[in-house]
């Protein structure tokens, strides 16, 4: 009797090592490797993400020697006619928990049943699935803290086993949508990092050697090397959190501590957005919905391009333009300023940042965008708005962060980048005077939440 071959569909698990789903398809037989490029989610994506991902597939492709099939279409049409004309009869996946994604699984499950082919789903994207943990009284979590209580209490498995003796099918043929890997778009002077597996894994050891043991006080400082950057990785699964989870098992220090930590935010952000979908596009908090936001104008234009006067701000701005990617305390700065300071709703900004990051995971970054909004989670945030200078002062205290993204501040020494309305040659070299007056705005922005809140 012929064996029939399985087909592993990679979506945001673009690795080998480490993948349970790849390792339930491989017990079936022969696997296809098959990834399928959706129109849902392609169209919407910026150009950065569409060029990592494709290096990273390509990665892949090459790790599995020219194995990978790519398909393009609507997956409850495409994986069907992939398993017929391959003769499989499971899709094996690891389990989608966004909320579009569990929507197109079922999809894909209903017409691979009339069919009569299966859907298996084996393991999950995160340390522990969205959905897992529930508080004492049997309801989600909304409150970061004790999640991340019960998800150390809770635990998680250790790594997928290696796949061995994963065969994978050399001919399964071209695709039925049109047979083509899309174009990688020209993204001009954006540079992003190498993509794939392999340079995840040595980006993670180099942290791991070089950097952990001073992450606790580093991961603030965007003038120093002091994060991983493994949030595209993460994103599409070239590395798995339960991997980096366990390497760090045996580590007490600080850094280590707090890493972790970083982890569980992302976790806490995904069984949020489990629980309640509807809030990657609307308020957590709804009331908040009513405060008095401005049309994203010439205002929310400079704040794109980097063009609002304020030096740390403009340097992340800059920097996403750049490299895909905005180290995360400037993410809050730059996020409160549009928020509180020109008074645009945030799912503006969250819209422009997904469209610009390399790491746009809807779940981290639009929670995040609503924690610095005051409409997430955060138990009493909007008090908290970010004064940008004095942000700067403290994380960037000698100016190295802004005057590697803002060219007309390199001429001004030290701390001095951060105030160039204080030097008499501040803006000789042509960079702009600040578009408001951060006081006043703050002001504006407390006396409406109080509004609101009465």
């Amino acid at each position: 009797m012929t064996e029939l071959p399985a087909l592993l569909w990679f979506r945001r698990d673009l690795r080998l090592r480490d993948h349970p789903a790849l390792l339930a398809a491989a017990a079936d037989g022969e696997v296809v490797p098959l990834f399928v490029v959706d129109p849902a989610l392609w169209g919407p994506s910026g150009d950065v993400r569409r060029v990592y991902l494709l290096r990273s597939l390509r990665a892949l492709d090459a790790s599995l020697d020219g194995r990978l099939v790519v398909e393009e279409g609507d997956p409850a049409t495409v994986l069907p006619a992939v398993a017929q004309r391959t003769g499989a009869r499971r899709v094996h996946v690891t389990a989608d928990t966004g909320p579009y994604g569990r929507r197109r699984d079922q999809a894909v499950e209903q017409a691979l049943a009339a069919a009569d082919r299966e859907l298996v789903r084996t393991g999950t994207n995160y340390a522990i699935g969205p959905g897992t943990l529930r508080t004492g009284s049997g309801s989600p979590f909304q409150v970061f803290t004790p999640f991340s209580r019960a998800w150390r209490e809770h635990g998680w498995p250790r790594p997928a086993e290696s796949p061995g003796s994963a065969r994978f099918v050399a001919d399964a043929g071209a695709g039925v949508g049109g047979a083509h890997w899309p174009a990688e778009p020209d993204l001009g002077d954006l540079v992003l990092p190498e993509a794939g597996e392999e340079a995840a894994a040595r980006r993670w050891h180099d942290f791991l050697d070089e950097r952990l043991d001073d992450y606790a006080g580093d991961r603030d400082r965007p003038d120093v090397n002091g994060t991983s950057q493994l949030s595209a990785p993460l994103k599409w699964g070239e590395l798995h959190p339960r991997t980096i989870l366990a390497a760090l098992s045996s580590e007490r220090s600080a850094g280590a501590e707090t890493y972790r930590t970083e982890i569980a935010w992302r976790e806490f952000y995904a069984d949020v957005l489990w629980n309640r979908p509807e809030t990657a596009r609307e308020y957590y908090r709804p009331q908040l919905e009513a405060l008095a936001y401005a049309e994203p104008g010439a205002a929310f234009r400079a704040w794109s391009e980097g063009r609002t006067g304020f030096p740390v701000v403009d340097a992340g701005m800059r920097q996403m333009r750049a490299e895909g990617w905005i180290h995360n305390r400037v993410r809050m700065i730059s996020a409160s300023f549009l928020v509180k300071d020109l008074h645009v709703d945030w799912r503006h900004g969250a819209r422009e940042f997904m469209h610009w990051l390399r790491d746009g995971d809807l779940a981290s970054n639009n929670h995040g965008w609503q924690w610095v909004a005051g409409s997430g989670t955060d138990a009493a945030p909007f008090f908290r708005i970010f004064n940008p200078v004095t942000q700067g002062k403290k994380f960037d205290p000698q100016g190295d962060y802004v005057r590697r993204y803002v060219p007309e501040l390199r001429h001004l020494a030290g701390s001095a980048v951060h105030e160039p309305w204080a030097a008499a040659d501040g803006y000789a070299e042509g960079y702009p005077e600040r578009i408001v007056d951060h006081a006043h705005e703050r002001k504006v922005a407390l006396d409406d939440y109080a509004r609101v809140r009465a």
